[in-house]
């Protein structure tokens, strides 16, 4: 299941009509390209479904920003000109390529450039790869700063979560400051606790300036300053800037009459006195004060002796914060003058910026999902590999063959997604350790290339799980923790369960038969069948061996299984899906299919009829082609919320709603929904909220009236009343307007 497609969902309510920055290559101007030496990105399809249509709308976005680095971004339409090596196979319409000239300088599943900050920071990090060095620990980061020292200062991010502004922001910066400054990206624990972290399970992005051309001596350490702003490009801009200001500005001038560059970069600027009779003594201050400050507040020192000088004699120092006035004030220690910034006037500042962000996307920071915080969570090198098998050419076909289940990552140790997975490819191996019949492999390709173009392994990293006698399956799933944990504990189990009678079918309904996995998920799917001889019987068993570790699937071919239909109008062969105890059984017409048509259909029926949208199951719900009615809330738990849910639930439970998608989006669980609702509608109005988003037109959103009460009656009055043309939109949706073809 692709990645963040919560975060592309987002964009695709406000994406624009197609630029010509996005561009379409026939198969003649894609060989003149490769022939121009030129830098591109380009990505092979031959149709839209809802997935690629928002890594589509994703792309176009792209093409203008990286348009300003020299990067043309490109679609080729597969299904007018097949090029060949790219337009077949596995991996079409599921990657994208960087190119240089005719050299493919890495490939990505789309699933990990989802957005268009995704795009910019994969697609620059890639063709800055010898530019901006990749460390993992201390002694990797001292190596750099060794050959820096005397030479250039260094500007070292450390980026927990790929992909995100954060990362695409430091990429932007080393595009334009890497001829001046040594970059450097890390995502390791050790790196952190080296710079002097102590919260080391923060996710915040942190970024750091080490003070290396400066060092008198080769063997003095490097100072470093840390940015102490949320890590984005105005910020980084403005931090840069102030690391090339004086330490300490020296001024014959009143305060008021100072120009310093941190007025003009938004910085609070600290005012010092100096007297004739403690010149030297003031400076020193003035220096300590300098670097205890730097990169937060400017220092200035005024020399009284000067006639432009005309401020009291009581005040021996002064502040200004940006667009105030100066403040005099009597300064008794440094540490006091250190205390006032750090303790009060910085904070509140700090208060005021945070209250301004609240408006923006900074929800991703602090997105409650596992994509987020796992997908690209980084830990530090020297990991403890004890519970995974690390294998090589001797030992590989002799692990994968044996009776157990072989689970096996492939890896490159210099990539930095690679990396963040394997710390939660340990963590599973850890909880799994000692489980009977199933076992955590690895593979270095960067040591073993032999056995990853064996196994056709092109894209880093990937899992594939090995069973005796079987083809390797590969895992589609979240790279996170959780989403491994539970593919490989339902892969445990058989795909499908053969049930030769009733009670066994009851058995399986109601999870005995799996009972020690029944919380991985509630949803049971059971094909019926008339006769093993039913021709639809193979395909339904390819689907299950396709769905092995993301459903549980049982088959019932057995003359009994009319009994499971009985009083219905569905006749055999057909689906029964069971969604937990006390919940009525849905029963499905299975219609003559391929397995591939049958795991659609299989996880289309699997969708609940009144869903929480996220990350992982929206591509799904968006699928069903069907208008959006959509509910968000604030806390699950609140009175109000308990109502509008239980509300929703009564018409849709008689199936007044079936021409419609209701579902809702937890704000606590899912920030990026506050963002979503800001685009329908232009605000956040207090919550509950219900929209509909008329999908069909692509455009017009309605906002249930505030002002009447979350009622079902009311619910679907007002649907009529939207349906008639009664109600005006409350905001507008650009739909996708860029497909192939």
């Amino acid at each position: 299941m692709c990645i963040v497609y919560l975060i592309a969902f987002l964009f695709s309510l406000t994406s624009e009509q197609c630029s010509s920055k996005l561009m379409e290559d026939s198969s003649q101007s894609f060989m003149e390209r490769m022939h121009t030496g030129k830098t591109s990105f380009i990505y092979f399809g031959n149709h839209v479904n809802p997935t690629i249509k928002l890594f589509m709308e994703q792309l176009e976005m792209s093409a203008d920003a990286l348009q300003d680095y020299g990067i043309s971004v490109v679609k080729v339409n597969c299904s007018k000109d097949a090029i060949a090596n790219y337009c077949t196979g596995e991996k079409l319409m599921t990657k994208a390529y960087l190119f240089r000239g005719s050299e493919v300088l890495r490939s990505f599943d789309i699933d990990t450039v989802f957005d268009v900050n995704a795009i910019v920071s994969h697609v620059l990090f890639s063709v800055l790869f010898n530019e901006v060095r990749y460390v993992h620990t201390p002694a990797e980061l001292l190596r750099v700063e060794s050959t820096a020292k005397q030479n250039s200062d260094i500007v070292v991010g450390h980026i927990p979560v790929l992909g995100l502004p954060e990362h695409r922001a430091l990429m932007e910066a080393a595009f334009v400051y890497g001829t001046k400054y040594q970059f450097v990206q890390t995502s390791g624990t050790l790196v952190l606790k080296h710079m002097g972290v102590v919260d080391l399970s923060s996710s915040q992005a942190r970024l750091w300036f080490l003070h290396c051309k400066g060092v008198s001596r080769r063997s003095d350490p490097c100072p470093s300053t840390p940015m102490r702003k949320p890590l984005n490009t105005i910020n980084i801009h403005t931090f840069l800037q102030l690391m090339e200001a004086p330490l300490v500005t020296e001024s014959v001038l009143d305060p008021s009459e100072v120009d310093v560059v941190h007025l003009h970069l938004g910085v609070p600027v600290l005012y010092l006195f100096s007297q004739p009779q403690t010149q030297h003594l003031d400076r020193a201050t003035a220096q300590t004060l300098g670097l205890q400050l730097r990169g937060e507040v400017g220092v200035v020192l005024i020399h009284r002796d000067n006639p432009n000088v005309k401020t009291s004699l009581k005040y021996n120092a002064a502040y200004r914060l940006p667009q105030e006035d100066v403040k005099y004030f009597t300064l008794n220690s440094a540490e006091g003058v250190v205390k006032l910034f750090k303790e009060e006037l910085l904070q509140e500042q700090k208060l005021e910026n945070e209250e301004e962000d609240e408006e923006h996307w900074s929800d991703l920071d602090i997105l409650d999902d596992e994509v987020s915080e796992s997908v690209y969570r980084d830990r530090d090198l020297m990991l403890d590999l004890e519970s995974v098998i690390e294998l090589t050419s001797d030992t590989f076909q002799i692990t994968v063959t044996q009776d157990d289940i072989t689970v096996v990552l492939f890896y490159f140790k210099w990539d930095a997604v690679c990396m963040a997975f394997i710390q939660s490819y340990i963590e599973v191996a850890d909880a799994l350790e000692g489980m009977n019949g199933v076992k955590l492999a690895a593979v270095n390709c960067g040591e073993w290339t032999d056995i990853c173009s064996d196994q056709n392994v092109t894209s880093f990293p990937t899992v594939l799980i090995y069973r005796p006698m079987a083809a390797a399956q590969l895992y589609r799933g979240m790279l996170g923790t959780k989403s491994l944990h539970r593919f490989i504990l339902l892969s445990l189990g058989s795909s499908p369960y053969i049930l030769s009678s009733s009670a066994e079918v009851m058995s399986f309904l109601e999870g005995d038969l799996y009972s020690k996995h029944m919380y991985l998920t509630p949803v049971k799917v059971l094909g019926l069948f008339s006769s093993t001889h039913d021709m639809g019987v193979t395909s339904f068993e390819e689907a299950a061996r396709l769905l092995r570790g993301e459903s549980i699937l049982g088959l019932f071919a057995h003359k009994e299984a009319e009994q499971w239909v009985e009083g219905l109008s569905v006749n055999l062969p057909a689906l029964l899906v069971s969604r937990g105890p006390g919940v009525p059984y849905e029963v499905y017409s299975l219609p003559s299919s391929s397995p591939t048509d049958l795991v659609s259909l299989i996880k289309q029926v699997e969708l609940d009829r009144f869903p929480e949208l996220t990350v992982e199951n929206l591509p799904w719900y968006l699928e069903l082609g069907k208008p959006l009615l959509l509910l968000f809330i604030g806390k699950e738990d609140s009175t109000e919320s308990t109502k509008a849910l239980a509300e929703i639930k009564q018409p849709l439970s008689s199936g007044q709603l079936d021409s419609f998608l209701p579902c809702w989006i937890h704000l606590g669980r899912t920030p990026v929904g506050r963002s979503i609702l800001e685009k329908y509608l232009g605000f956040v109005p207090p919550l509950p909220v219900l929209v509909m988003s008329q999908l069909k037109t692509g455009e017009e959103v309605f906002l249930f009236p505030p002002e009447r009460p979350l009622m079902a009656k009311n619910i679907l009055q007002w649907i009529h009343d939207v349906e008639n043309g009664q109600e005006q939109p409350a905001g507008i949706t650009n739909g996708f307007k860029c497909e192939f073809g």
